[in-house]
Parts: C-alpha cells; sequence; structure tokens
C-alpha cells in the first residue's frame, strides 16, 4: 500500500513539474498588450497597423517561428531573428477595412520555438463604411442614365390581388433634360411608373415597377423581358432590362386549427446522389410525395432550374396518408464534375407550398 502511495505521489509531483514548466515558458516572452482596439477608422483611409511590442524575460534566446492571423484582411509582421534575454521584439498586426465595413475582432496566432504553447493577439475595431462614388452606386450605364443592375429583382412575390410594389433608382449622367415615353415592350402584369417623368442634368429618379402577380396564373421563377423609351436620340432611346421575381402561392392567415386540417407535403429523402456517372449518360430517381396532412395535397406545378433535368409527377391529387412519386431524369450531355440540379414543387400546403427535391452527381469526361 506505502509503494502505491508513494508512485500516486511521484506522478502528482512530475504532473506539477510539467505544469510549472509550460507556464514557465509562456512567460519567456511578455507582451505590452494582448488586445488592441483601433476604435473607429475609416474605409476610405485605407489599412491600419499595431505593433504588439515584448521582452524576452528567459534565460534563452526565443524564436518567433510563425504568426497566423485569422482572416486575409489581417497581414501580420514580426522580429524574425532570435530575440535574446531582455530584449524587445515585436508582432506586428495590419488590417484592411476595404470592403468590411462594421464591427471587427481578429486574432493573432503567435508561435514559438521554446513553447508548445502559442501567444494569441487580438485587434477590434468599427469600419465606418467609404461613401461611393456615383459610377460605384449606379455602376449601370444605358444611354445617358445609370441604374444599379441592368435587371430589376423582386425576389419572393405572393399571388394576391394586391400587386407588389418597388422602386429603382435612376440617373441621368449627361448635360441634357432626359425624358421618359409612356411607350412600354412586355408582359401586361408588369407597369413602370417614371419619377419624375423628365429627368434634369445630374438628377436622381425612380422607375416604380409594379408587379400582378395573380394575372401569371403560374408559380415558381419568373423572368421578363421589359423595354422603355427615352427621348434620346438613336439606340440610346430603348432600355432593355429584365424584372424578376419568384411567384407563391397566398395563404391567408390560419388558425392552428385550421392548420391542423390543411394539407402536408412531406418528401422521403430530399436529395439523391448518383455518385460518378459518365458524360452523356442520362439517370433517373423517384422521390416520394407523402401527405400527411387531412386534406387532399394538390400539386400545383412543378419547376426545374436546368434544362439537363426533366420532372414527371405521378398524380395532381394526394388524398391523406397517400403517396405520389416525382421521377427525376438527368441527362449528363455536355456536363462535367460535380453537378446539384434540383426540381421545386408548389402544392396547397400552407406550411411549406414550396419545396425541392435535388439531384446530385460527378460527371466524368469520359464517354461510354
Amino acid at each position: 500500500m506505502r509503494y502505491k502511495s508513494l508512485l500516486f505521489l511521484s506522478a502528482v509531483l512530475l504532473v506539477l513539474s510539467n505544469t510549472f514548466t509550460l507556464g514557465q515558458l509562456s512567460q519567456e516572452i511578455q507582451f505590452n498588450e494582448t488586445t488592441f482596439d483601433f476604435g473607429n477608422i475609416k474605409e476610405g483611409d485605407g489599412p491600419v497597423t499595431h505593433e504588439f511590442s515584448f521582452i524576452n524575460r528567459g534565460q534563452d534566446p526565443v524564436t518567433i517561428t510563425g504568426v497566423r492571423a485569422s482572416c486575409g484582411c489581417t497581414t501580420p509582421a514580426w522580429t524574425k531573428e532570435p530575440v535574446a534575454p531582455g530584449q524587445p521584439g515585436m508582432v506586428q498586426a495590419r488590417y484592411n477595412p476595404k470592403g468590411r465595413p462594421g464591427a471587427f475582432n481578429k486574432s493573432l496566432t503567435v508561435s514559438l520555438d521554446s513553447s508548445t504553447e502559442p501567444v494569441r493577439l487580438y485587434i477590434k475595431g468599427y469600419v465606418e463604411p467609404k461613401s461611393k462614388t456615383l459610377q460605384e452606386d449606379l455602376p449601370t450605364a444605358m444611354g445617358g442614365l445609370r441604374f444599379k443592375y441592368r435587371s430589376f429583382n423582386f425576389g419572393k412575390v405572393q399571388a394576391t390581388d394586391k400587386p407588389a410594389v418597388k422602386e429603382f433608382e435612376v440617373y441621368n449622367d449627361t448635360e441634357q433634360d432626359i425624358e421618359f415615353l409612356d411607350s412600354l415592350l412586355g408582359p401586361a402584369h408588369i407597369q413602370f411608373e417614371f419619377d419624375p417623368q423628365a429627368l434634369a442634368p445630374q438628377q436622381r429618379g425612380v422607375i416604380r415597377v409594379t408587379y400582378h402577380a395573380k394575372m401569371l396564373n403560374d408559380l415558381g421563377f419568373m423572368n421578363h423581358n421589359m423595354a422603355f423609351y427615352t427621348n434620346e436620340a438613336g439606340e440610346d432611346n430603348q432600355k432593355s432590362v429584365s424584372v424578376y421575381a419568384t411567384v407563391e402561392e397566398y395563404f391567408p392567415p390560419m388558425t392552428q386549427a385550421e392548420l391542423a386540417e390543411a394539407p402536408k407535403m412531406e418528401i422521403k429523402e430530399a436529395i439523391y446522389d448518383f455518385g460518378r456517372i459518365k458524360r452523356g449518360e442520362v439517370v433517373s430517381n423517384s422521390f416520394e410525395l407523402t401527405n400527411t396532412g387531412q386534406n387532399p395535397l394538390e400539386i400545383r406545378t412543378h419547376k426545374t432550374n436546368c434544362s439537363c433535368i426533366k420532372a414527371e409527377v405521378s398524380g395532381k391529387t394526394i388524398r391523406q396518408g397517400e403517396t405520389a412519386t416525382v421521377e427525376v431524369t438527368f441527362d449528363a450531355e455536355g456536363r462535367r464534375g460535380n453537378q446539384q440540379k434540383s426540381v421545386t414543387i408548389y402544392t396547397n400546403d400552407p406550411r411549406a407550398s414550396a419545396q425541392r427535391v435535388t439531384i446530385k452527381a460527378y460527371v466524368e469526361n469520359s464517354s461510354r
């Protein structure tokens, strides 16, 4: 028993000795600070730099073997030569705020040749965003007008009696008045209104776009080509833009009791990976759609995100507890490398009216 006690005591002393040694190593270099706050800096002023200084408090020379930054926005530099006992060294952090407005908190991990325990230093602050030039704010030029994009994106739009309305900024970048004409080329469910109708030189205005989603009688992603006209000379008088929207069915607010009675679609294993296939190969997979709700589930429509896939749903109406399938076929002709394609299925499930099945594959270069 006494022998075992002595062994236990020896082990404890060894652990304490190692802990003390590591503690000594971590204190060999003493930094004047481990965190520096830049405070508020301006994005337009460019990179800022801070130097963390230290003293070697140990008995032997110390070499910094490397400094790793937590972000590519931070560039480290450090004393490369060995630092003798009692002598100073430094680690420098250079932070580039370009394109990074807002608060930041980054770290530097300092590795030493004399210790397995790295030292961590931190920089933080707040980047005040740079004021954008006209060209940066409205980079797209069409004739004498400038826009943010060549497309007007509505995002998700519900098919209700009330249309969606969004405004898109426009700027007259000429020395002449530019007047918007009444002519508009495009589908009837989209209208444009110009405010003001005539833009003075260097004046900003808006194009107010109204999107009547219910008039489409369709669901899913929509891309519409539109053209409007100005009094500019020649080809500059026509402006061609795209209007994007993802149309979803509208469901009025429902009580918990009404939701409990509603249809509900569940997809068994919504992702399928074909693995490695040959270029030109055609593969298929069936996904199961089950109605776990109380009322019939109606399949409104389905949309693919690539012409390389086709989808067929086995039925339009799925009764309570029943299952239908959607057969997805992928044609690998002209494809190579990693592929990920999807089919979005639109139903009368008020909880999730748009659900997606996804297929994956890796198309090898060689054909069969």
